[in-house]
């Protein structure tokens, strides 16, 4: 007797927002509107959501309108972030469009009299024998999609999809290359004042006095608030808000802060900090072996700041007891659960929309100046108030991604096999989004008379891929191991979501320790790996990363090739990386190629630009970025004592996508930081025979370690 088939579900964010007119609206002038709850943060994904539409609507791309997510009107898709939006929006939007297409059908098919098989549709028009036809724009009035999904709809098969697949200009380009306001930061709604915030330069100080009187007397300001810690002007103009919030510093009185952990020892702080011990993974071997030695190594990673080109910006508006808040936060519903807590309104009195905004890598400085904004914007009087963030706010208050210690134990048999493995992380939680938890995680929350405690950052479970654990788990076939998380309970530098979470470090750590044991036995890195791998799209990646690189060409004198390979979350794309760089005076990434496997990569262009951004952001945090601070405040707070990657530094990025139509689609956002992490770290040993474990690599820890090893 056959099992019986599985019964169809919906997908989860169409689950969780079945309504199907909440994510499709056909509007009378021949367009079609497309309302996703997750948001453009420079990923692409209108672009990517525009294309999935349009194929199984079979309407012109052109004709699409993506709009912008809104807790009035949007699904509730929790948040953007883990490299889910084509996954879980694209998945949902795929099914609610299918299932639209039909119903429209049919009642084309009731109006045209034609069975609804023999009817097709063309750019919206829908059409049969004896020229009979209609189009979705006529059928509106006709068919409700007010109505919940069934999870009966079919998706057109991938190779009649002639859309998805191909690459197509992304939408939001030309409003950015014609400067039309589509950033927050360059809108200007009527009336619009201006806010500053006023906050401490040392780490955890709190407002005790506040002398206002120089600060009233500054042109042009329209309101100094306080409340208790929490404090900030509003002004009729940008000039005059700096002017009074200069004014009001000068006034201000300061409690004395915490002491923050020594920078030139974070393992040592991280290991003497109070821990939540997790084991994450173990696997016994079959039979037991003894080992001929031990290799143990440890890997460091320092703070980083998401040091986005502009800071953090946000508008607000109140009429009576309701407010209209316009935010670049990757999560408008989380938000405004946070907002409603600290505010004290019913979450229906609040609307959240959505702008973008000039990058995002995670949990940045978003969320914190709405509620900026929100809290200045009560005393206006009704004005719409915009709260601009400084340079200097966004480098000391935001937050920043934790600092990592990974320790790797790895038993060798005689032959230097690997016959044990052990994997020991110690770091802060990697998130403390708001809106998951009884209490605010926004800054202000924390500095009101009444005040919030600070949230200290968890780690998302590992059915969600973890967050200092992330990609701790060898994806290579292994025959024994334990891995560890020791999550910190203090934070005394705020940490949370930053881009791969904690799967750089662990990458990092486990890619060196492999090319380490290759180098013992004298094989080939990419041979080393090719043998301990089952998981042939694991190996597909690092075989096309390596033809395409033509590894491994012949090594001259000061230049290097190394490779780094990672599956992102162990669920989501696969990537390889080889990287050659020279190390003369300084060391320099020349070029990086990158193979990807994202499963159906819908626009391969798209693609293409996440992985190209990824493989840069990464380079630039393995040399240079490293939030740098004093016993008493963070002092990396400009340009200069945080230098990121300059155009000139930037390496030749050459990727291959490897595409795989039948196979769902995933997101490529954070696929290549691990890999190109460790690929530099391994070029660099190839190129100068040493190993620099703690990042940045910077020129003095190379020349420490050429003086260890002689």
């Amino acid at each position: 007797m056959s099992a019986p088939s599985p019964v169809p579900k919906l997908p989860v964010s169409l689950a969780a927002n079945p309504k199907l007119s909440s994510w499709v609206r056909f509007s009378g002038e021949g367009g079609v509107a497309i309302s996703p709850g997750k948001v453009e943060i420079g990923q692409g994904i209108v672009t990517a959501l525009a294309q999935i539409a349009a194929d199984e609507l079979d309407v012109d791309i052109g004709r699409i309108e993506l709009i912008r997510a809104s807790t009035a009107a949007s699904p509730n898709e929790g948040v953007t972030s883990g490299s889910l939006s084509v996954q879980q929006s694209g998945r949902a939007l795929r099914h609610v469009c299918a299932e639209v297409r039909q119903r429209f059908l049919a009642a084309a098919s009731e109006r045209l009299g034609v069975d609804a098989s023999l009817l097709g549709v063309d750019d919206g028009t829908i059409s049969g024998p004896g020229n009979v036809r209609t189009s979705y724009w006529e059928l509106a009035g006709d068919v409700s999609l007010d109505q919940d999904a069934t999870a009966g709809a079919v998706a057109k098969p991938a190779a009649t999809r002639g859309v998805a697949g191909h690459s197509v200009q992304r939408v939001d380009i030309p409003d950015k290359v014609f400067a039309r306001s589509r950033f927050i930061h360059d809108c200007a709604l009527p009336g619009l004042a201006h806010g500053r915030m006023l906050r401490p330069d040392i780490s955890g100080a709190r407002l005790i006095a506040l002398d206002e009187r120089a600060a009233r007397a500054v042109p042009g300001l329209v309101a100094i608030v306080r409340d208790g810690g929490f404090a900030g002007v509003v002004a009729d103009s940008e000039a005059a808000a700096e002017a009074a919030l200069k004014a009001l510093r000068k006034g201000a009185t300061w409690s004395a802060g915490e002491l923050l952990p020594d920078e030139d020892d974070l393992a040592g702080f991280l290991k003497r900090q109070p821990v939540e011990t997790t084991v994450i993974d173990t696997r016994a071997a079959a039979t037991t072996k003894r080992a001929a030695r031990t290799l143990r190594q440890q890997y460091t990673r320092p703070y980083i700041a998401h040091a986005s080109i502009a800071p953090s910006c946000a508008m607000a508006r109140w009429d009576g007891d309701r407010i209209r808040v316009w935010t670049h936060s990757q999560g408008v519903y989380l938000l405004r659960a946070d907002l409603a807590i600290v505010l004290e309104l019913p979450a229906e009195n609040i609307v959240v929309e959505h702008m973008e905004g000039a990058g995002c890598y995670g949990h940045n400085a978003a969320d914190d100046v709405a509620l900026d904004a929100a809290l200045l914007a009560k005393a206006t009087g009704g004005l719409p108030v915009r709260v601009q963030w400084s340079r200097h706010d966004e480098m000391s208050h935001a937050p920043f991604g934790a600092a990592m210690a990974v320790e790797i134990e790895a038993d060798l048999d005689a032959d230097n096999e690997i016959i044990g493995w052990r994997h020991a992380i110690w770091s802060n939680g990697h998130a403390a989004r708001p809106g998951r938890a009884a209490q605010p995680a926004l800054l202000a929350a924390s500095e009101i008379a009444n005040p919030y405690p600070r949230m200290i950052s968890t780690n998302p479970p590992a059915a969600n891929g973890g967050g200092g654990d992330r990609n701790s788990v060898p994806l290579y076939d292994l025959p024994a191991w334990t891995i560890t998380s020791h999550r910190l309970l203090t934070m005394p530098v705020r940490t949370s979501a930053l881009r791969t979470l904690g799967a750089q470090g662990n990458v990092f750590a486990i890619e060196s320790l492999l090319d380490e044991i290759a180098a013992l036995r004298g094989e080939d890195p990419i041979a080393f790996r090719l043998r301990h791998l089952r998981d042939e799209r694991a190996s597909d990646v690092i075989r096309a990363a390596a033809r395409r690189a033509q590894w491994k060409p012949q090594k001259q004198s000061g230049t290097g090739h190394g490779v780094g390979f990672a599956r992102y979350k162990n669920t989501g794309a696969y990537c390889a990386a080889i990287a050659e760089i020279e190390g003369t005076d300084d060391i320099r990434v020349r070029r990086l190629t990158l193979a990807v496997d994202v499963g159906e990569a819908i626009n391969p262009d798209g693609v293409i630009n996440q992985i190209e951004g990824g493989a840069i952001q990464a380079t630039s945090w393995v040399l240079k970025e490293r939030v740098r601070f004093d016993r008493t405040r963070i002092t990396s707070t400009s340009w200069t004592d945080y230098p990121i990657l300059t155009f000139n530094e930037v390496p030749a990025v050459d990727v291959e996508v490897i595409q795989r139509p039948e196979i769902e689609p995933v997101g490529a956002g954070e696929a290549a930081h691990g890999p190109v992490t460790a690929a530099i770290g391994n070029a660099l040993f190839d190129c100068l025979g040493v190993r620099v474990r703690n990042l940045p690599i910077t020129r003095d820890k190379i020349i420490a370690a050429m003086e260890l090893a002689s």
